[in-house]
């Protein structure tokens, strides 16, 4: 058993996540199989690519019913935090259902879609995941969907509208921006998952 999973949702970020976290000394282990993920201590659920496209894989691998069953602490990562939503209008998709609310695709206000690049993540409420992040510190981001604050809405990014860059209902976690490509900011955030 690994105390830490990295659900293979065919993302091409499975291998710079998994370096970030053996910076932090954490050795984690990419699976698609329901019993490993279930019996891991931590589990993240990167994506990268179409809501469509990762939802199919997750079904065809039966997992679904594994992760909204989870009790663990799971971290989703860009497409991995849409993904918790209840429905993707990128590819009219039906997600999670974990988080209420949808994702759509970023607003047009003559800002290039996706955002790519750095912008401020603004804190709104403490929260154990974001301990020793700054209120309006600088992280990476790489995504041309978002989901809108709403109620389980940790911190926000303005991108033409404000948009949720951390959401938090229970024990599942997301993330809009990549923790791995955010420097210290990053590994602080990836740090405190590990720890929740």
């Amino acid at each position: 058993m690994s105390d830490i999973v990295i659900i293979d949702s065919g993302g091409a970020n499975l291998a710079s996540l998994q370096f970030a976290l053996q910076r932090l000394g954490a050795q984690a282990t990419v699976s698609s199989d329901a019993a490993t993920i279930s019996a891991a201590r931590r589990v993240l659920l990167p994506g990268v690519g179409a809501a469509a496209d990762a939802m199919a894989r997750l079904r065809s691998h039966d997992l679904i019913e594994c992760i909204r069953a989870l009790r663990q602490p799971l971290l989703g990562i860009c497409l991995g935090m849409q993904l918790l939503y209840q429905h993707s209008d990128e590819g009219d998709t039906d997600c999670l259902g974990i988080v209420p609310g949808h994702v759509a695709r970023i607003p047009e206000h003559g800002l290039p879609i996706p955002q790519m690049g750095w912008n401020v993540c603004v804190t709104l409420r403490d929260d154990p995941l974001l301990r020793g992040i700054g209120a309006r510190d600088y992280v990476y981001f790489v995504h041309s969907y978002a989901a809108p604050v709403g109620p389980h809405t940790l911190a926000s990014v303005d991108y033409g509208a404000a948009l949720t860059a951390v959401v938090r209902r229970d024990n599942f976690c997301g993330v809009q921006f990549h923790p791995e490509r955010s420097a210290v900011v990053g590994a602080r955030l990836l740090q405190n998952f590990l720890e929740l």
